[in-house]
């Protein structure tokens, strides 16, 4: 049932009672990253013993008509647009009825007075270091206002140890202002039954074998790198399996699909797009690897997810992805074809050494829980009241 705030809850920071608004905004306009985050850290807040100690506010788009706010939280539906012009100015006035005593605003930009005290999450500096890979809009939103955003926030919350260190150079961010709370894995994501694996391999008619890379279709995830070191697979090995391309289109979608073709894949490379969220467990279970040469990753939820399912991941040696994986899988240069494509190999042909990283990755997952991430998210806005 939905809930909406006629009356909202008032301010004042008064025997520990705060009351705390979440930027849930995004999760109507777009999924990936981010939005998970969002959806996982309200969740998970709204379980946590000491959260019942405060007043939380879940600040939704009014066009989610269907949205309903975690146990405990009211659901406010703002008018303001996300990635708007004047976001920041008109969320300040939108915001201004509520009183706040802190908002966290957790994909990136915070309006220009929200609350007492402002938190920000910043997920990564991709804007940054590859501002080639990204839209002009999205050039303009983030690169525009990543300044201002860090210096105004109260504090800032990353999810990487890489992230954090990118903030102290590229940015001065004080190290003391930043707090890295990495993410947790949903436990959706486990080993499927048998029973699983046939129902949902029959349902989305799946290959016997296949590497995986699932994510945005965009430049940053290095796609057009992968499908050259796939090339170089099928011509040394023409019944080499099938190589899976999973997720949603992004920027340059088409340059993708132009790939294939240029490389004559089109019978060896499948595009699966919007692959039920439910059935994300047996596509990574059935295949030998998962495969993330990305250049540049805030984090990595489907290396995180992979590895709890029982998959092997094969990931960059850039930015966070070390950090999750740790010593499971493979670590490779994005830029050398010939470097995945050997991973690639080892994993699908050393069946010994990927039943092993296979468990590894099982229990490494395991520590990566999204309540050590409401907790840490909880002490930060206690911290900077």
């Amino acid at each position: 049932m939905k809930q909406q705030v006629e009356n909202p809850p008032r301010g004042g920071y008064t025997e520990g009672m705060a009351h705390i608004g979440i930027d849930h905004r995004l999760t109507y306009y777009r999924t990936g990253g981010i939005s998970t985050y969002i959806a996982r850290l309200t969740h998970s807040l709204s379980l946590l013993d000491g959260a019942s100690a405060h007043r939380w506010t879940a600040l939704h788009s009014r066009k989610d008509a269907g949205f309903v706010a975690p146990s405990g939280f009211h659901a406010a539906p703002l008018w303001t647009p996300c990635h708007h012009r004047i976001e920041r100015l008109a969320l300040s006035v939108e915001l201004a009825r509520f009183q706040l005593d802190v908002l966290h605003s957790p994909d990136f930009i915070p309006p220009y007075r929200g609350a007492r005290r402002h938190v920000i999450t910043v997920h990564d500096l991709t804007f940054l270091h590859y501002p080639q890979y990204l839209t002009a809009e999205s050039r303009r939103y983030y690169n525009g206002q990543i300044e201002t955003a860090v210096r105004q926030a109260d504090h800032i919350l990353t999810d990487s140890e890489s992230s954090k260190r990118d903030m102290i150079a590229m940015l001065g961010v004080p190290s003391d202002k930043i707090t890295v709370h990495m993410l947790g894995v949903d436990p959706l994501f486990r080993p499927p039954s048998p029973e699983e694996i046939a129902r949902v391999s029959a349902q989305d008619s799946l290959p016997e074998r296949y590497w995986l890379a699932l994510g945005t279709f965009e430049p940053r995830k290095n796609i057009i790198g992968l499908l050259h070191a796939y090339k170089s697979i099928r011509d040394k090995y023409p019944g080499a399996p099938p190589l899976l391309l999973a997720g949603t289109r992004g920027w340059l979608y088409d340059e993708t699909l132009a790939t294939i073709s240029a490389l004559g894949l089109d019978a060896s490379v499948q595009v699966r797009e919007n692959v039920a969220r439910e059935h994300l467990p047996v596509l990574y279970a059935r295949s030998i690897a998962i495969v993330t040469p990305s250049f540049y990753e805030g984090f990595g939820l489907p290396t995180l997810e992979g590895m709890a399912c029982g998959t092997v991941p094969i990931i960059s040696n850039r930015s966070s992805l070390p950090e999750v994986a740790g010593d499971v899988g493979l670590q490779v240069e994005p830029e050398d074809s010939e470097a995945i494509a050997a991973a690639m190999l080892r994993a699908e042909q050393d069946s010994a050494w990927r039943d092993a990283q296979s468990k590894a990755g099982i229990t490494r997952a395991a520590g990566f829980r999204w309540e050590n991430t409401a907790r840490i998210a909880l002490s930060t806005y206690e911290r900077v009241l």
